[in-house]
């Protein structure tokens, strides 16, 4: 079995929250902080022109995964269970209870294939329950619709970092942790509902550009701890650029169909 430590590449962080590994650098501000908009737009454009890159010699072993995997499913529907009650209209209320009950689905699924290997999904997931219950809290959202963006924005990354993180893993399990993570994600709803509240506060909408913005350092945190460590560290950050800046083409995406500037 391989060992899981973080990611070792060379990392640095200044005051204001600027990480670095290598050639790839995450911005992390604090909240109170006034965040300028990162030329993502650029590095989106870029990014569809290159190949798909494998990550399979970043894959942790198949516990590893299938732990944080389905304990991040588990803290997505938790924090959208808690966003139903606080819906503002029933249209929203549906929405959000749709996305809850896929990424419990999703969960369920995940610990399934847990229990295909031996294994208690439970013990499976506790290393990494605490540092995902931190990075629930910091992505939490001051608000309903802030919250709202944070599922599309985070779970949306991280679903296709997963993706791709996938192609290291057993063979019969591969295909099976693809088609969960690459299944309906009830995102659409959750997406129409923070239109109709930029329709009805157009004031809204700076405010979750800003927002959105916010959290893609703390996403890709994640996404880097996730991955076992290249011993040629220079070299794996040249390899791995252009994976994140697919997975900011798809940010992207997501914040423009939320009618929100990336």
């Amino acid at each position: 079995m391989r060992e899981r430590p973080q990611f070792s590449g060379p990392r640095h962080r200044n005051p204001v929250g600027i990480y670095t590994w290598g050639v790839f650098t995450v911005f992390r501000r604090p909240r109170d902080a006034d965040a300028p908009r990162p030329s993502i737009r650029s590095d989106s454009r870029r990014a569809t022109k290159v190949e798909r890159v494998s990550l399979e010699e970043f894959t942790p072993d198949l516990l590893a995964y299938l732990g944080q995997v389905a304990y991040l499913q588990l803290a997505v529907f938790e924090t959208l269970s808690r966003a139903v009650g606080t819906a503002p209209d029933l249209p929203g209320k549906e929405a959000v209870s749709t996305a809850a009950g896929i990424a419990l689905n999703r969960h369920q699924s995940l610990a399934a294939e847990i229990r295909r290997h031996g294994d208690d999904p439970a013990t499976v997931m506790k290393p990494v329950a605490a540092s995902i219950d931190r990075f629930t809290r910091l992505v939490s959202g001051a608000d309903w619709y802030e919250t709202l963006v944070s599922a599309v924005i985070t779970a949306g990354l991280l679903d296709d970092f997963f993706v791709r993180l996938a192609s290291g893993l057993p063979a019969e399990y591969r295909d099976r942790v693809r088609m969960i993570l690459e299944s309906g994600d009830g995102r659409p709803g959750i997406v129409d509902a923070v239109k109709r509240g930029i329709a009805d506060n157009p004031a809204l909408g700076s405010r979750l550009a800003m927002w959105g913005r916010r959290l893609v350092g703390d996403t890709f945190l994640v996404a880097r701890s996730a991955m076992i460590a290249s011993a040629d560290a220079s070299s794996a950050e040249a390899r791995l650029e252009p994976v994140f800046a697919e997975l900011i083409a798809a940010h992207t995406r997501r914040m423009d169909s939320m009618g929100l500037t990336a």
